[in-house]
């Protein structure tokens, strides 16, 4: 008893203790819809799935049909489930087809979206490993969108200050009740999106890329000017590349491999992290966050000059090499900031924030980690008159203009230009950390190219420091993307702290936060959970 007294006095804040199954979500709604399928014997993919389209309905800022994203799972079998549905491109763009429209004709309106694959990602997780019909996955999403749910407070700001739905009549109609914004409390109901959820659960993905629900976004897409094409939708399929896959310390760690840059920022995060005395002076030291920044310019500086579709451009093969990752390690000076120009890398990435993530755990050791976006905050700020869902503005995700900033000032490289049917390069990075080969934590965050730090920092703080999940996901963060050659902290950072780093040469710039992260932790026979307290998630279990 006087050890558990003791280990008690130290904790910061208690996670959210189960004993069988935990869910972590961006939403009440979507977590007890999962714990709810999880009750009936449903498995971890029927609760990440059922929680998936709850989310499209009461996320659309972040997340829905009109979108895409990836999948991790590990199952107490042995098996393992990698599922890339990242949105794609038209097989009619060309690689200049911006360069003489206006710049913001890539982030906003119709010839912003590539062809969506959440739907096709969602059913093809059902169809291999999920248990409930998939009506039942589907019927909690449909009730949310048929009889509303309440506008939370953080959402009814984010739809009034959500300058691009103003631009589409659809979405000024449902979303913002044609200027009558929503107040918190009041009740949001999207009877069109309920048809096309009704319709996606009777008659499958089939319906959404080459049935009737084709035909009709296919069709309003070609009289807005939009390339997608009915044989485009018909065309998208779901990748199943080979997940990441690398120890750290007696942990292995599982994530995504492109289209998501994410997982590769990450593995060579802590490749770099493990050979260093980062943890000398604590997890909340100048030293630590002067190896975490230092790790992080260099993995971007490499992620700028090298990646994009491994199924369209030659991606080196060292990025994960030993001698590689000694290499950037040895680089680092342990009191001193390297400027970004003598690190290297030659074009900058760009992505923005607006994502959200499901993690979901097990008592037998199985887990799913899923993380999916429209991109922006409500994507291209078009709703498909009729199917009541917004469409992705991921062409902006591309290098559309090679060398020039796009509209968020960022430049991009050749590796991820626009090319026919060809994915954009994502940061989104659903992680699963095992041992002894059972999953020990599940973990991801929207965020854009801050979530490869978030998700590093979080894992740091749960394996070295042995922090619970709460904590691990709600403490201060930095991040570093190489250029601009600035520092980023969140706000509220020890004056002690900042004027340390400011002493090793960095450049700080506070920085609010863009992270919804949330992280599931099996420990001494329990689950835990931590979610965000920097937005709304929520967690529940049984």
């Amino acid at each position: 008893m006087p050890n558990a007294v003791k280990d008690f006095e130290h904790w910061g804040a208690l996670p959210v203790y189960t004993r069988n199954a935990m869910v972590a979500t961006a939403d009440v709604h979507a977590t007890e819809t999962a714990v709810d399928v999880l009750r009936e014997r449903g498995t971890v993919i029927d609760a990440a799935v059922a929680a998936a389209f709850a989310l499209c309905v009461t996320q659309p800022g972040m997340c829905g049909l009109g979108g895409g994203g990836h999948l991790l799972a590990r199952f107490s079998s042995g098996a393992t489930l990698c599922l890339d549905f990242r949105e794609q491109a038209s097989r009619a763009v060309t690689r200049d087809m911006f360069s003489n429209l206006s710049a913001g004709s890539s982030s906003a309106g119709w010839l912003a979206a590539a062809v969506p694959g959440t739907v096709k990602g969602l059913e093809e997780a059902h169809r291999r490993f999920g248990r409930l019909p998939w009506a039942r996955v589907l019927q909690p999403a449909i009730q949310l969108a048929r009889t509303g749910h309440p506008v939370s407070y953080l959402r009814s700001r984010m739809l009034a200050a959500a300058e691009v739905l103003h631009l589409d009549s659809e979405s000024r109609r449902i979303l913002l009740r044609g200027g009558r914004y929503f107040e918190p409390g009041e009740i949001l109901a999207q009877p069109e999106l309920a048809s096309t959820l009704h319709r996606i659960a009777a008659h499958g993905a089939g319906d959404f890329y080459y049935g009737a629900i084709a035909g009709e976004l296919s069709a309003a897409c070609a009289a807005n000017g939009s390339p997608i094409s009915k044989a485009d939708l018909a065309s998208y399929a779901c990748a199943e590349p080979v997940p990441l896959n690398r120890p750290y310390r007696d942990y292995d760690v599982w994530t995504m491999p492109l289209s998501s840059a994410g997982g590769i920022g990450l593995l060579q995060m802590l490749a770099i992290l493990e050979g260093t005395n980062f943890t000398a002076g604590g997890p909340l030291s100048s030293s630590f966050f002067h190896y975490v920044a230092e790790a992080s310019r260099r993995v971007f500086a490499d992620r700028a000059m090298a990646l994009g579709d491994a199924g369209f451009d030659t991606i080196p093969d060292t990025l994960l090499d030993p001698s590689h990752t000694a290499a950037l390690r040895d680089s680092i000076q342990p009191d001193r900031a390297t400027p970004s120009s003598a690190v290297g890398g030659s074009v900058l990435p760009s992505e923005v924030g607006c994502t959200t993530h499901i993690s979901v755990l097990d008592s037998q050791g199985n887990a799913a980690a899923l993380t999916f976006t429209i991109n922006g905050r409500y994507g291209s700020g078009v709703t498909v008159p009729g199917l009541g869902f917004l469409l992705n503005n991921n062409m902006d995700n591309f290098a559309v203009r090679p060398g020039a900033p796009n509209h968020y000032g960022v430049v991009h490289g050749e590796a991820n230009a626009i090319a026919p049917a060809k994915r954009p390069l994502s940061s989104m990075t659903p992680t699963i950390v095992c041992r002894g080969g059972r999953p020990e934590i599940v973990i991801g965050t929207p965020g854009g190219p801050t979530i490869v730090s978030a998700t590093a920092q979080a894992l740091l703080y749960m394996i070295e420091f042995g922090w619970n999940p709460r904590d691990a996901v709600t403490a201060p963060r930095i991040h570093h993307q190489w250029m601009p050659d600035v520092l980023y902290i969140d706000h509220g950072f020890p004056a002690d702290v900042t004027r340390a780093l400011e002493r090793r040469g960095h450049r700080l710039q506070p920085k609010a936060p863009l992270t919804d992260m949330n992280a599931i932790l099996f420990r001494d026979g329990w689950l835990q959970a931590g979610v965000d307290c920097r937005r709304e998630s929520h967690a529940s279990g049984f």
